[in-house]
């Protein structure tokens, strides 16, 4: 018996306006702002060679969750935490990681609670390791913009991509 592959979405970022709107849409599920659509908290994982956008697409969906002032990229502090009306938002970067240990040995996991917006750049870097997100995002280059696949982990997952594509209403 051979299992259907995960439910997906493309999703064309021709541009940063692009880029803007699926990050709109990414946190108002994620914050749980979607009449209808599932409880706020959820881990996103972000996947793409160097430049593809991940950061771009990590900082906008902070931004529309809230998120007022400077938004860093976690490249060298690993972790950058926000709290917006009590619901925390955690975005890591596991680039630098070089043993999939590190992650746990930083007490991460102690963060990756279903009651807060996970974000998590490089999760590969963490090996098998990490539990698995509600939605896993491939970036990609194409052409002068980007190009996302959305991938549908859990049940929440498979919520937010309903919610995102109007065809599957």
């Amino acid at each position: 018996m051979t299992s259907a592959p995960p439910p997906f979405l493309d999703w064309p970022l021709p541009d940063e306006d692009a880029t803007g709107v699926l990050a709109q849409r990414l946190a108002a599920l994620a914050c749980g702002r979607v009449p209808g659509g599932p409880a706020a908290g959820g881990r996103i994982h972000l996947r793409g060679e160097l430049g593809a956008g991940k950061t771009s697409l990590a900082r906008a969906l902070l931004r529309a969750g809230g998120v007022t002032g400077r938004i860093k990229s976690p490249s060298y502090a690993l972790l950058e935490s926000y709290n917006v009306s009590n619901l925390y938002f955690y975005h890591f970067d596991f680039y630098r990681f070089s043993d999939a240990h590190e992650w746990r040995d930083a007490g991460f996991d102690e963060l990756l609670g279903e009651h807060a917006v996970v974000l998590i750049e490089w999760p590969e870097q963490a090996g098998t390791r990490l539990p698995p997100p509600d939605l896993d995002i491939r970036l990609d280059y194409a052409g002068d913009g980007r190009h996302a696949r959305l991938t549908a982990c859990s049940e929440k997952g498979q919520q937010w991509l309903t919610h995102l594509d109007p065809s599957r209403r």
